[in-house]
């Protein structure tokens, strides 16, 4: 399978003890592109996925500052954020949203470093990564008022909202990414939604480390089990597995 992980965390800690090791099972699982995810707010931390992009010609970076961090952002940040933008592998901003399960961050202020990154990714011409839970309605409404006119769209990463949601999103030139989550046994309403997206609209990622798909559930997760993204979206599409590669690679 020609394999593409869309969201990918491979800077953190837990792949200091085998990350080259890590980086050759997803390429011979048949990743041949990797979007890494770099996340503040800590200076050193907001170009995380950087040299990864510099250091392998299939791996391409993101930039952002996650909700759960908002509270921490300083002008200084967004300085940063902007000469990072500038990096020739750095291709989209994120992932940035809202987040109010865990509220890290109060909403309020989740909101306002939300918007601030949406007028700077608008400046730096890059897509969006869009993270939100639990807070579609104030989402939509952010992106239907700051985002929606410049035309740059983005991806909805990890995708848990409804079909509805998901429409709207689409509707401002949204891509919708699944991850690990779908497999889970109880997650029916996510293969819903898997099933019904066009699949020129519909990504896969792992969100490595977390969410590992079954049969690894439990298990750090990684960048070659995006492959059973595609297994599970492609058992409830009736496609096989490669099919379901080549679709959300392209």
């Amino acid at each position: 399978m020609d394999l593409i992980d869309s969201h990918a965390h491979v800077d953190v800690s837990d792949f200091d003890a085998d990350r080259d090791a890590m980086l050759a099972r997803a390429q011979s699982a048949g990743v041949g592109t990797l979007l890494a995810i770099g996340n503040g707010p800590e200076i050193e931390k907001l170009g995380a996925a950087v040299p990864y992009a510099e250091a392998h010609d299939w791996i391409y970076a993101a930039i952002g500052i996650h909700p759960h961090e908002a509270r921490h952002a300083t002008s200084a940040h967004y300085a940063e954020l902007d000469r990072l933008a500038r990096h020739p592998g750095v291709i989209a901003w994120g992932e940035i949203g809202l987040d109010y399960h865990y509220d890290h961050s109060p909403r309020d202020v989740q909101a306002q470093v939300f918007r601030q990154q949406l007028e700077q990714a608008r400046a730096a011409h890059k897509p969006i990564i869009i993270h939100c839970r639990e807070a579609w309605p104030d989402c939509l409404k952010i992106l239907d008022q700051d985002w929606r006119s410049s035309g740059l769209g983005g991806i909805f990463h990890c995708f848990a909202g409804t079909i509805e949601e998901a429409k709207f999103g689409m509707d401002m030139g949204f891509l919708v990414s699944f991850a690990g989550n779908v497999t889970y046994p109880k997650a029916q309403n996510l293969r819903d939604a898997a099933q019904a997206i066009p699949m020129d609209r519909l990504l896969i990622e792992t969100d490595s480390p977390f969410l590992a798909p079954v049969p690894h559930r439990g298990r750090r997760n990684e960048p070659a089990n995006v492959a059973e993204v595609a297994r599970t979206i492609g058992n409830v599409r009736n496609l096989p597995a490669d099919e379901v590669a080549r679709a959300t690679s392209e």
